[in-house]
């Protein structure tokens, strides 16, 4: 694991270093997400001294300038690299009023070297043998079915939706894209990952203090590395940012009913899609609601747009029952209200295009390493999880952050499992809020 602070890049050899500079830290950061190079490497190839270019150059690769890049150009960043999927999903969950990006799935290593250790995850020592040895399983299963899927996809092309008058190029990335994202669920959840992070120095004192709170020997490493990281550019909030007594019972607690429900629930077969969405609309009597929800919606050009506060002061919940790790590492992202899983594999994801049946022995042996490590109640059973895991996911929020989620998550390019979800979602929702229907944009997932 490696911490980088991007306050000054590179290392300050003299007092007067030039700076990043906002939109020039957002740019390196979106490119970060499509590379698996290491910040460094980035860094290495920005010209300080034209940092316009380099932003331009950056962005022009990325294809991708909406508001989530735009949001990183504040706070104090910090740089992450090869963490384990489990302590970027974590980061993300505590640091919610951080912007950040990780790497996707489809830019980095799929392969057992690719792997943090068994000691630095906390593997107990009679178990880490059979732990590497379900790691390599699991990869193996992964590029098997990626290679499987990506022949029957140049075979018949119509198994991808492609844009019409698509370049040749963009229609290998969707056919690749296509592969990916079926095989995507045997990834295990210890694979590594690169994360970005920017938020004010009080947000990462909180975060930090949570992360060495945890029972996790990586979260500790994580905390100590950014805490000596920050302590160059904030000592003063960063002493309050250690292991604390509440943090460390809520944790204990948490993994203690994560361990209890896990064992009850734990499952290879697949979970039928249930899905549960509560809606209050009710206000104080000396502040009613008096705007209708079409003029709350009706006048917005697209999702980014202000809502009025027919729906912006509507509370919404939603929770699913089967909500797969490789979905729920990107809708952990939506920062706003409160977001709780107990972290368990109920059930085990694969779609349509891979049968269960071919892979019973690897999922029969991921779940009895599941189940041995809950046994123990040892909080390295979220490393033998694979990304297919299911487990129930909710999410507590207002009615324009909802509507928000579900038109992005439903929308353009957006992956098919997301959009099955958010529209189940709306369905609920709509039955509730009916007159919603004509102004939210539910999408079909088209290609990107």
């Amino acid at each position: 694991m490696k911490v980088t602070g991007l306050a000054l890049v590179p290392p300050p050899t003299a007092a007067d270093l030039p700076k990043v500079t906002p939109e020039l830290l957002a740019s390196v950061l979106a490119r970060y997400s499509r590379s698996n190079e290491g910040i460094g490497a980035i860094m290495s190839k920005v010209d300080l001294a034209n940092p316009e270019a380099s932003i331009d150059r950056i962005l022009k690769f990325v294809d991708y300038g909406h508001a989530s890049i735009g949001g990183l150009t504040g706070g104090l960043a910090i740089a992450l690299d090869d963490v384990s999927m489990w302590l970027a999903y974590k980061i993300f969950e505590i640091a919610q009023m951080a912007d950040g990006q990780e790497s996707s799935t489809r830019y980095i290593t799929m392969d057992a070297s690719n792997l943090p250790t068994a000691a630095e995850l906390g593997i107990p020592d009679d178990l880490a043998p059979r732990w590497q040895a379900l790691m390599a399983k699991s990869f193996a299963a992964y590029n098997s079915e990626y290679a499987r899927l990506d022949a029957a996809a140049t075979a018949q092309p119509s198994l991808v939706r492609v844009p019409p008058d698509a370049k040749p190029a963009v229609v290998t990335r969707l056919r690749k894209n296509y592969a990916l994202d079926r095989a995507r669920y045997f990834i295990p959840l210890a694979t590594r990952t690169n994360l970005g992070l920017v938020q004010t120095s009080r947000m990462w004192a909180t975060t930090v203090k949570h992360l060495d709170s945890l029972p996790h020997p990586e979260a500790k490493a994580a905390a100590k590395l950014i805490r000596d990281e920050l302590l160059k550019q904030s000592p003063r909030l960063m002493r309050h940012s250690y292991a604390e007594k509440s943090y460390e019972e809520q944790a204990r607690q948490e993994l203690a009913l994560s361990c209890l429900l896990g064992l009850e629930r734990l499952s290879t077969k697949q979970l039928a899609d249930e899905v549960w969405v509560h809606v209050d609309r009710a206000t104080p009597p000396f502040l009613p609601e008096v705007q209708s929800l079409s003029e709350a919606l009706r006048h917005r050009p697209n999702r980014y747009a202000q809502h009025g506060t027919a729906s912006r002061r509507m509370k919404v919940s939603f929770a699913w029952n089967n909500m797969a790790i490789a979905e729920l590492r990107d809708l952990n992202r939506h920062r706003t209200g409160h977001r709780y899983t107990p972290f368990i594999q109920a059930g085990f994801y694969l779609p349509p295009e891979i049968k269960h049946s071919d892979h019973n022995a690897l999922l029969d042996e991921q779940a009895a390493l599941t189940r041995e490590l809950m046994q123990r109640g040892s909080a390295a059973y979220v490393y033998s999880l694979l990304l297919g895991a299911q487990t129930p996911f909710e999410h507590s929020t207002h009615g324009d952050k909802f509507i928000y989620e579900a038109e992005l998550r439903t929308g353009m390019g957006a992956h098919y499992r997301y959009a099955e979800h958010l529209s189940a979602t709306l369905r609920e929702f709509f039955k509730q809020v009916p007159e919603a229907r004509e102004w939210v944009v539910e999408g079909t997932a088209e290609p990107e």
